[in-house]
């Protein structure tokens, strides 16, 4: 990026990005590594960068339990600041902006965190393998065909024989 800091205002630079998949930590897990466009502004404090990444994260569909590959696409509008002045060499004072994306002290453009953060909250809160997705039997814990299920000579899933306390029982009226 260093280049690009001593290019005039308004200096616009395109990058593609190929990257592997982040570690999000134990609960998420990408089956993609990240993928797509970077575009990288001039500015007069540092950079602009307007990015569109795409990726995909492990999932479970809330309704049969089938895992599944989500695709995420990520955007990210932010202006990166230097951490270092590319004239003087000397620090910038960070404290004034503490929450700002900064270049590195190579003036590197480190985007991590950022879009580690976009994936995150791209997670969806109930994901379904698809959209009449039928899901799980509450007698017997298969997973519902679309056309009738019977249960003659079906055994109860011991997972889920605590949920019959939750089911009217019939003969009670």
């Amino acid at each position: 990026m260093s280049g690009l800091l001593a290019e005039p205002l308004g200096t616009i630079r395109h990058f593609e990005v190929s990257a592997p998949a982040l570690d999000l930590g134990p609960d998420l897990r990408q089956t993609t590594g990240v993928e797509g466009e970077l575009r990288l502004t001039k500015t007069n404090r540092g950079l602009l960068v307007h990015g569109r990444l795409s990726t995909a994260i492990q999932q479970v569909c809330s309704r049969c339990l089938r895992e599944l590959e989500w695709p995420v696409e990520i955007e990210i509008d932010e202006e990166a600041l230097p951490v270092i002045d590319f004239a003087s060499g000397l620090p910038v004072d960070a404290e004034a902006e503490p929450d700002a994306l900064r270049l590195n002290d190579h003036h590197e453009l480190e985007l991590e965190r950022e879009v580690g953060d976009a994936i995150r909250l791209a997670e969806p809160i109930a994901p379904l393998c698809r959209e009449d997705c039928p899901g799980l039997c509450i007698e017997c814990g298969q997973e519902l065909p679309s056309g009738p299920h019977d249960h003659a000579g079906t055994e109860v899933d011991p997972r889920l024989e605590v949920l019959r306390r939750f089911v009217a029982d019939p003969e009670e009226g």
